[in-house]
């Protein structure tokens, strides 16, 4: 390539604060559910690049086509890669592009074709680097570019930017609920910093309570390696939804003690935890059900697919509640959440 920039590059990243940074040298900007990528188009030669500077472009085809037949010839765009699905994210439907087999990923490209939101301009059309200039002078190449060179219908959009911390804040009301999994803030003072946490994250964290419908063993230790949590639906059908494993080791020798005389199925009586596969052991796999008497709270950041996306955080055991009263009402999407199209319309202030 003859970019002046060129592939691996670690893009900019963002540090986990816990409060959404205030001030007029600041603007906010959602963060997506999605993967973080670099686009690279230098003549017909484009690249898709990972955060962590793996190639993605055999996995995302119909995004490489796009770029491709842009009138601009030489660029580098910032963004990620989303998947929607009746006017949400799916980063389920996102997962399972990362898949060996091209037929495959054609027919996924062809059912739920994937998106780009762009957020930065690194080389502009003339091959000119950016990544000394101020974000505030980069954003204006950006409008500048897409509204030269994006359709207005196309699978590349810009990602919404605001000044107004007030409309940060009601986009961040919608994490974890919808298409957004934070903010994040930027200083528009700042120059682009490749591999240097600059820009700041912020995440929602929820809490819910969960039923205990099952427990699994440590993979190298006769001790509780994590529990297995439920929710019951309308009918009364206990769902796996997830785990949390995230206790010392004396309360996993403990927990033992307190799991094993409840140990009785089914444990679950709707969906049900997986059994074993490529990536783990038989033993670490297998599960013990239990008789759904205990309950448990837990922090979480994202509920999609009807599980939750990451390991939980145990806060505390809930021997007052009722194992019938945790429902999966309790992270059920909001019905205000901001919809993707919404938030894609979004005017920048």
């Amino acid at each position: 390539m003859s970019l002046p920039i060129t592939p691996p590059y670690p893009p900019m990243e963002a540090a986990l604060v816990g409060a959404m940074p205030q001030g007029a040298e600041w603007q906010y900007e959602p963060k997506w559910d999605g993967f973080r990528c670099l686009a690279f188009r230098d003549g017909e030669h484009v690249e898709l690049q990972s955060k962590s500077g793996q190639p993605l472009a055999r996995y995302f085809p119909e995004l490489v086509d796009i770029l491709r037949q842009l009138p601009a010839s030489r660029f580098v765009l910032d963004a990620e890669i989303v998947v929607p699905v009746d006017g949400q994210l799916s980063f389920d439907d996102l997962l399972q592009r990362i898949h060996p087999a091209a037929s495959r990923i054609r027919r996924l490209a062809y059912e739920h074709p994937a998106n780009l939101i762009v957020f930065d301009l690194l080389v502009d059309e003339h091959g000119a680097a950016l990544i000394d200039q101020p974000l505030r002078t980069r954003r204006r190449h950006l409008e500048r570019f897409a509204a030269r060179y994006f359709d207005a219908l196309s699978q590349l959009w810009v990602s919404p930017m605001t000044t107004d911390a007030r409309l940060a804040q009601r986009w961040f009301a919608a994490a974890g609920a919808g298409a957004l999994d934070g903010i994040v803030a930027k200083r528009r003072d700042d120059v682009y910093r490749s591999g240097e946490r600059r820009m700041q994250k912020i995440k929602r964290e929820r809490t819910a309570d969960c039923v205990i419908g099952g427990f699994r063993y440590a993979e190298k230790a006769p001790v509780v390696g994590s529990l297995l949590l439920g929710l019951y639906d309308d009918a009364g059908l206990l769902h796996h939804v997830g785990f949390t494993a995230s206790f010392k080791a004396p309360q996993r020798a403990a927990l033992v003690a307190k799991l094993e005389p409840l140990i009785q199925p089914p444990g679950f009586t709707g969906r049900a935890p997986g059994g074993p596969s490529r990536w783990s052991s038989k033993r670490s796999m297998e599960w013990q059900p239990l008789a759904p008497t205990l309950v448990v709270e837990v922090q979480y950041d994202h509920f999609t697919g009807g599980r939750f996306r990451h390991g939980t955080k145990l806060l505390r055991w809930r021997p007052d509640k009722a194992p019938r009263q945790c429902t999966l009402a309790q992270v059920e999407r909001d019905s205000r959440a901001l919809t993707l199209d919404r938030l894609r319309r979004s005017e920048s202030a």
